[in-house]
């Protein structure tokens, strides 16, 4: 039962339609943990690894955040920055990265509006929830690529592994 329903609702996201790769990211100003406004473009010139997930301290969404966590250093190497967006409020979000040892940013969405902006919504159970998706961002504020329907296990690596080639084209 749990699996047709989980089936749905990422079919649901990737009916959606997400900004194109090599379009310009839509810009966008949300909250973060600790109260401050964080906008894309104050990332200008910067790789940016802007993943969505749908609900604070879930098992799948701790898994996500903390192999991204896991990975920060290899990321900070790099030069990019990692944004994790949900429709949770930013208390949320502070509790979530103090419990879990959290370091980078997450993003309060609460209205759901900059996750529609990115395709990035699904339905559960009657709410709005950010869909598991994820866009990298290249320097120049557009998108160089797109994963839908994360895993999260395996998605930090893949990212990681991505960006590297990005990088060297």
């Amino acid at each position: 039962m749990v699996s047709f329903a989980t089936l749905g609702l990422m079919q649901g996201a990737d009916t959606q339609t997400q900004p194109a790769a090599g379009t310009a990211a839509p810009d966008f100003s949300l909250s973060t943990s600790d109260g401050s406004q964080v906008s894309l473009k104050d990332f200008k010139g910067k790789w940016v690894v802007l993943y969505f997930y749908p609900k604070d301290m879930t098992s799948g969404c701790t898994m996500e955040a903390k192999n991204f966590q896991r990975d920060l250093a290899q990321y900070d190497k790099t030069g990019a920055v990692i944004l994790g967006v949900s429709v949770d409020s930013a208390d949320s979000h502070k509790e979530f990265c103090t419990k879990e040892g959290l370091t980078f940013k997450l993003l309060a969405d609460p209205g759901g509006k900059v996750s529609a902006q990115y395709g990035s919504t699904m339905d559960y159970k009657g709410t709005t929830m950010a869909a598991r998706n994820t866009f990298l961002i290249n320097p120049d504020g557009k998108i160089a690529k797109i994963y839908t329907g994360v895993k999260p296990a395996e998605h930090s690596e893949q990212v990681l592994k991505d960006l590297a080639e990005l990088k060297k084209s």
